[in-house]
This record gives structure tokens, sequence and C-alpha cells, in this order.
């Protein structure tokens, strides 16, 4: 089974509910009834319900993402909402896997734009695809901007 691609914005919000738990599951090892106990629910019921049909309270999908440790809920609406989502720069110097990983994601960009102009590719994929390069590619735009005030960072990545 090949690795998943945990940059890929989801295309609703059931399928974004089921990347957060997915994540959960396979980088740190909570399955859902931790992720319920974690939001404070009385049984895990609710939850699976909630990612049955995609309508989870907005009161919890903060308490949700952060007992999943992902953000895919917050990504789905803001992408959604046609919006661009990056974590916040701190000015921090770069690190030796940053540019590498911008440029795969404007290389996977550009690669599903000519796959599209030749009928091979979907729009989904175009858009995921060259949503993941703009965000990152704002993201060093907006790191270049604050690297000569550079924030403390207090937690690590």
């Amino acid at each position: 089974m090949p690795a998943r691609n945990w940059k890929h914005p989801p295309q609703n919000i059931q399928e974004a509910m089921e990347a957060c738990l997915a994540h959960a599951l396979s980088k740190h090892r909570r399955t859902l009834d931790h992720v319920a106990a974690d939001m404070g629910l009385p049984n895990k019921w609710s939850l699976y319900k909630w990612t049955e049909n995609g309508r989870i309270p907005a009161v919890l999908i903060r308490p949700f993402e952060a007992a999943c440790r992902a953000d895919f809920v917050t990504r789905f609406l803001a992408h959604a909402a046609h919006r661009l989502l990056i974590d916040i720069p701190t000015g921090r110097g770069l690190a030796s896997t940053d540019l590498p990983a911008v440029q795969a994601a404007t290389h996977d960009a550009m690669g599903a734009l000519i796959n599209f102009a030749s009928g091979k590719a979907k729009a989904d994929e175009v858009i995921a695809a060259v949503t993941s390069a703009m965000e990152g590619l704002t993201w060093h735009r907006e790191n270049a901007a604050r690297s000569a005030q550079p924030e403390l960072e207090l937690e690590p990545e």
C-alpha cells in the first residue's frame, strides 16, 4: 500500500473527518475511542454518526482536530470558501527539507496542469496539486518577509 499524501485537500467534510481519524490512527496510534474520549464525548457513537453524515457541531471542530492532531476539517472549510491556508511563518531559517518539499509540490502542480490540458487528469486533482503548491510558496514568501524579526520558537516541529 503506497504512503498516503497528507497534503491532499479533502473534497468534502466526510472525507476531511475520515482523514483526521486516519491521521490519528496511522501517525499517533489513536483510535476513534481515544479521539472521542479526548473530546469529552460521553460515547463514541456520536462521533461515528457525525463522521458518517458530515454534520459535526462547529464548536467541536477544534477539539476534534486537537484530539486527532490534524486539521483537515479546517482546511476543507477554508478551501470550500476559496481561501488559501498556511501555517503562520516564524521567520526561522530554512531546514534542509523545506525547499525540496516546495519544489516537489510545484513540480506536481505543473504535471497535473499538463495532464489536465491533455485530458489525462481530472479538475479536482489539478486543484489539489495547485493549491498545495500555492500554500507552500506562500509560506516561504511570508517566512522571508518575517526573517528580519524572527519569532521565538516555543513548540518543536
